[in-house]
């Protein structure tokens, strides 16, 4: 224990130790000539201070945004020093960061899906947003900002939350066939993911009532609940999102809960006076240069853009649907939303295409 401890008391007295590892060392930095040769940069004695937005950042699909994220010195510093800058995306449980990207002067590094999509935007002094180009529906979520400057390392979160619509779904082959894995790919197979927590909270307080339950992206299964009756948890249970939490990811099976976005393109109705089997529905829409649209598609399209038709047709999991803004006689119930006629094996129908703008 003695040489253990002298050995460690000289390791520390030789300074060429790391203090800990965040991305990148602190006393181990870039030159301002980039060239790879290495100085040390001690504490300065000024307080630094990260500031974002308290408020969401809200987006869509396809768009560009700029996270906000600023930082000064108490008391002021003068000129612009030389920092360090991360980003990270953040778990729901805060348990575990993904690496977004990393910036030192003029040196950038993004990682995983964000690379070529993001980057530092600098209109300002102390300027450190992050800008997404081309958003992505997985990237909603919570961002860390963290700034370094020497041994000085201070750090805020903002939120980026995707203008989006969630929607329940089940397969052809019924109601609680899907385990987390299949849930996942059969939202993706619909322009969407699955949702999140926060996403079934929001479709909850805007009206959604769904008694059968889904998965959600954290690999819990949940469903939400306007009005209580006896099937969805007891009429005595107060309205709410009903949980049964984490469920085995492979051996149980539930219904999905899916996240699609706004959309770039359109959507559109075809028919033909006899109507149109799914085939040669698809055929219409390529015909049209698109292609059928998926249940996401359908439901984006009728919450952002207003899609209201009451006329029944085929997407592309060969199910048939029609969305229904202004109710009205003969076009179902006497609410707003996306009326289904599950997967017809025979019948002919309109289509509903897609079309990137």
């Amino acid at each position: 224990l003695p040489l253990l401890l002298k050995a460690t008391l000289l390791r520390l007295a030789s300074g060429s130790y790391h203090p800990f590892y965040n991305g990148f060392y602190y006393n181990h930095i870039m030159n301002d000539n980039d060239d790879g040769q290495d100085k040390v940069d001690y504490f300065n004695g000024a307080r630094l201070v990260v500031e974002t937005s308290q408020d969401p950042v809200y987006s869509y699909s396809g768009a560009n945004v700029t996270l906000p994220c600023h930082y000064r010195y108490e008391p002021d510093l003068g000129p612009k020093r030389k920092i360090r800058i991360k980003w990270s995306k953040l778990r729901d449980d805060y348990t575990k960061e993904q690496d977004v990207m990393v910036a030192i002067g003029k040196t950038y590094m993004a990682f995983g899906d964000f690379k070529g999509r993001a980057h530092i935007h600098r209109a300002s002094q102390h300027e450190a947003s992050l800008v997404i180009s081309d958003v992505r529906l997985k990237d909603d979520g919570k961002y860390r900002c963290e700034v370094i400057d020497g041994l000085e390392d201070e750090s805020e979160v903002v939120d980026l939350r995707l203008q989006g619509i969630v929607f329940p779904y089940q397969p052809p082959r019924g109601q609680y066939r899907l385990n987390f894995h299949e849930a996942e790919q059969v939202c993706q197979d619909q322009g969407a993911i699955l949702a999140n927590f926060n996403q079934l909270f929001q479709a909850w307080s805007e009206g959604l009532d769904w008694c059968n339950a889904g998965w959600l992206a954290d690999g819990t299964v949940q469903y939400p609940i306007r009005l209580p009756r006896k099937p969805c948890g007891g009429v005595h249970l107060a309205p709410g999102i009903r949980s049964y939490g984490p469920r085995h990811r492979h051996l149980h099976r539930f219904d999905a809960f899916c996240f699609s976005s706004a959309l770039k393109g359109e959507v559109f109705y075809l028919d033909r006076l006899v109507g149109m089997t799914l085939e040669e529905a698809k055929q219409s829409c390529q015909d049209a240069g698109a292609e059928i649209a998926r249940v996401g598609q359908l439901y984006s399209a009728w919450k952002f853009l207003g899609l209201d038709r009451c006329s029944a047709g085929w997407l592309a999991d060969g199910s048939v649907r029609y969305p229904i803004v202004t109710p009205r006689a003969n076009c179902g119930p006497a609410e707003p939303g996306v009326r289904s006629f599950g997967f017809p094996s025979k019948g002919r129908f309109g289509v509903f295409c897609y079309r990137e703008r």
